[in-house]
């Protein structure tokens, strides 16, 4: 697929399907994760943690639903498939691990809408690592490490195939 059609038809999926994502399908997008960008390419300060285990997106999804005070809610969409970035935080440039987590997901979410498959975004949800120190330990970071951010991946329940028009939404100025 073209780069600028695949621009065009990612979208924010917050529906998804049971069924698991291939493994093919999760290499590629990992493959594309670990392509993107890093901040003075210190790659070993960047970690991913691939969660497919279902009980444990139940609790990481009750817990942060229950911080959200809607218990209803699914902070995760329901996606059998989570990719947290985590990283260690850079005292010497503040903030470069969520650019970087930026650029991974982004990478991240072009190949899923090229397999096919949907991706959304996850930042709010984390905070259940924050709550819960014991779900935080299930992750089993690296020391130094924590989330800072992820994408819920699965097959969508709407097929990803309306492209959008590729327009100036953000306002800028010409020098």
């Amino acid at each position: 697929m073209e780069t600028m059609k695949v621009i065009a038809m990612r979208k924010s999926t917050r529906s998804y399907k049971t069924e698991q994502i291939s493994d093919k399908a999760l290499t590629s997008i990992i493959s594309a994760g670990c392509a993107a960008p890093v901040g003075n390419g210190a790659y070993d300060s960047v970690h991913l943690t691939i969660i497919q285990n279902s009980d444990l997106l139940n609790k990481i999804s009750k817990t942060a639903a229950n911080i959200f005070g809607n218990p209803n809610t699914n902070p995760l969409y329901g996606a059998p498939t989570l990719i947290i970035v985590s990283s260690i935080p850079n005292k010497q440039f503040p903030n470069v691990e969520l650019a970087n987590a930026a650029c991974i997901i982004e990478n991240m979410t072009l190949a899923a809408t090229d397999a096919g498959i949907g991706s959304v975004y996850i930042l709010g949800a984390l905070c259940a690592f924050n709550a819960d120190k014991e779900l935080l330990k299930k992750l089993d970071l690296p020391d130094g490490f924590v989330p800072i951010s992820g994408i819920s991946l699965g097959y969508p329940t709407e097929p990803l195939s309306q492209e959008k028009e590729l327009k100036s939404t953000i306002k800028l100025n010409k020098i």
